[in-house]
């Protein structure tokens, strides 16, 4: 395994809750890039979506995962979006072993709390069309591809089976 475990998928899928336990059964520290960034800014990400664009969320993204790859012994959760920007998920790529957390989509829209995020503020058929567009880039970055499966704790089994 190399020196981080960096965890890819659709928002919703489970990274930040399964990377959480995971860090913990590691012994490494967990970081969700996210907030990361919402506790730079001192604001939330809708908010910066809101009042700055995208890009602008980008560039920040971008930031942050250069700063978290030259650590060590992390869990790292991303974005959503973050590996649709190539420069941001390859210097993660070279820093750690990158799991691709697959659910599938109409679950995760019809179970998760959409409120205030991004995404969820589309619609369903929005969402599911995101997700058909990202999915061949989670894809293409990840080392290994683990289904979520019925509780965190089961996930993070599986993952550390792929991680040995």
């Amino acid at each position: 395994m190399r020196d981080n475990v960096v965890l890819i998928g659709m928002m919703g899928c489970g990274k930040s809750t399964v990377g959480r336990l995971l860090a913990k059964e590691l012994g490494f520290t967990f970081v969700d890039t996210d907030q990361y960034i919402e506790e730079a800014l001192g604001r939330s990400i809708p908010d910066i979506f809101a009042k700055e664009g995208e890009a602008f969320f980008r560039d920040w993204e971008l930031g942050a995962a250069e700063e978290l790859a030259q650590r060590k012994s992390q869990v790292i959760a991303c974005g959503g979006g973050l590996p649709t920007r190539a420069d941001s998920i390859a210097s993660l790529k070279e820093s750690g072993t990158v799991i691709f957390l697959r659910r599938d989509p109409g679950e995760i829209y019809d179970n998760v709390s959409m409120g205030g995020r991004p995404l969820g503020q589309q619609g369903r058929e929005a969402f599911l069309e995101r997700y058909a567009g990202r999915e061949p880039i989670y894809l293409e970055w990840a080392d290994h591809v683990v289904d979520v499966q019925a509780t965190p704790a089961e996930t993070v089994q599986r993952i550390l089976e792929v991680l040995k």
